[in-house]
């Protein structure tokens, strides 16, 4: 009995704890993306990198890009675009008014460039200005168009688009009405000059240039009674002339 108990004992299989499935990894966190560097290398974009750091503006870039879940979306314009712009001059801007202008090139959040189809079906977007700076899109075949009362441009290449950094590139600086007003109307086009009438050409005899005009009837009968007259002269000269001799 005791050495078919031993034997039971020997024969049974340990039960072991059901396995467990490993747990996932966590993703990854974004890149820190250093967005003086980018700008620097990147393109033309001196003029605009050198107001986002004298107004400290590139830090709240930054933090965005970098601290929030929600990243962002910068519109930055070239070097020419700023030397172009004559009206309104940016020269009078208060430091407040330009930290504002700067703001209104970025959305508060990561867009790529298929995201704007139905950004442009939901109304203005709010920028990281915020309040009433806002920036109208229009994707047209695959191009964005963005208007902002003042500017009307078109993101013209993709600088970098890698979660949650999105800039591109556009040709004209963004004017935002809350800081410049409600653009003036455009000009009328000129009315066209009118027409000058053509000069009416002279009559011409039937043997073409050089030919004199006939003689009118009137002048014509004048010379018939001269005639006439001078012969009534002759005539009563001889009379006389016969009369006394």
């Amino acid at each position: 009995m005791l050495l078919l108990a031993t034997s039971s004992f020997t024969n049974a299989q340990p039960i072991g704890s059901p396995s467990l499935s490993p747990t996932p990894a966590p993703a990854p966190a974004p890149a820190f993306v250093n967005l003086t560097d980018l700008l620097s290398v990147a393109g033309p974009f001196r003029t605009f990198l050198n107001y986002l750091e004298s107004t400290k503006v590139i830090q709240t870039f930054q933090n965005q890009a970098n601290n929030t879940e929600q990243g962002i979306t910068i519109f930055v314009p070239k070097d020419d675009a700023f030397s172009s712009q004559k009206k309104p001059s940016l020269t009078n801007l208060t430091e407040d008014q330009l930290k504002s202008l700067l703001l209104f090139h970025a959305l508060p959040q990561y867009f790529t460039l298929a995201d704007f189809n139905n950004l442009s079906q939901s109304g203005p977007a709010t920028t990281v200005a915020g309040g009433q700076y806002t920036l109208n899109f229009t994707d047209v075949s695959g191009t964005v168009h963005i208007t902002s009362g003042w500017s009307n441009t078109k993101i013209s290449s993709s600088v970098h688009s890698t979660d949650p950094v999105a800039v591109y590139q556009v040709d004209k600086v963004l004017l935002p009405e809350a800081i410049f007003g409600t653009p003036p109307p455009p000009s009328p086009a000129p009315a066209p000059a009118p027409g000058i009438a053509p000069t009416a050409d002279s009559p011409s005899g039937s043997n073409g240039v050089g030919s004199s005009p006939k003689s009118s009837p009137s002048s014509s009968h004048s010379i018939v009674i001269s005639c006439g007259l001078f012969k009534y002269l002759v005539l009563a000269i001889s009379s006389g002339l016969i009369l006394f001799l």
